[in-house]
């Protein structure tokens, strides 16, 4: 078991869950409370990367990151090294990837929300955000915690994105996907089935987590 991979996988994990919690409570609230022309085309945009090939998407993020682009240059100027094929440029690629495994649970239940309880906070005096923050958040708390488990999971088996972005740098860019790919490259099959068998663990764990959060979920009627 390349032990390094699996600790880099969990850290670039824990970062994308950190940086999609504000990105998925503002698009989750426009997607659900929005009132505005291209909220389709936004919902659009933030289901594309579920539908999209991984190579595809890693491809055009390669190019958006990397050091011919404006994004890239002004990363390099400020911080003297490249994004792509990097960890940061994996964390900006991965938080991208997993935007809809964070919305769309959440999204799905601030729908569930009696509106009777959010008219009654605004007529009580708060505001937007605080009905939001205050009433309905709390209470599409399985969601969030859904949310956070799906985009956690799905960044610790990532395979396609992260080659295409990060390549396969030890101690940098090679994730516990990647360390299993060259296992199996090297006939290493005791190795590669330590590594699947953990990783397997985790899909199978945030699965009966999720299934837990659902079937305990009460919509308000």
């Amino acid at each position: 078991m390349d032990w390094e991979a699996l600790g880099l996988s969990l850290r670039l994990a824990g970062w994308v869950v950190a940086l999609l919690a504000p990105i998925g409570l503002l698009l989750a609230w426009l997607l659900v409370f929005g009132r505005f022309r291209g909220r389709v085309l936004l919902d659009a945009l933030v289901s594309l990367p579920l539908v999209l090939p991984p190579t595809v998407l890693g491809f055009y993020l390669l190019v958006a990151l990397g050091p011919r682009s404006p994004v890239g240059r002004a990363w390099e100027a400020l911080t003297g090294r490249g994004l792509a094929f990097s960890f940061s440029g994996l964390v900006v690629a991965s938080v991208l990837l997993n935007i809809p495994f964070f919305v769309q649970p959440l999204a799905s239940s601030l729908g569930a929300v009696d509106r009777r309880l959010l008219e009654a906070a605004a007529t009580l005096g708060a505001g937007r955000a605080g009905t939001y923050l205050r009433v309905a958040l709390p209470l599409s708390w399985r969601g969030l915690v859904a949310g956070a488990i799906l985009s956690f999971t799905h960044t610790l088996g990532e395979f396609g994105v992260v080659l295409m972005v990060g390549g396969n740098l030890p101690g940098q860019t090679r994730t516990a996907s990647i360390a299993l790919f060259d296992q199996v490259q090297a006939f290493d099959l005791a190795g590669a089935h330590r590594t699947a068998l953990v990783l397997l663990a985790a899909a199978f764990a945030v699965l009966l987590a999720t299934a837990f959060l659902k079937q305990r979920e009460r919509p308000w009627s």
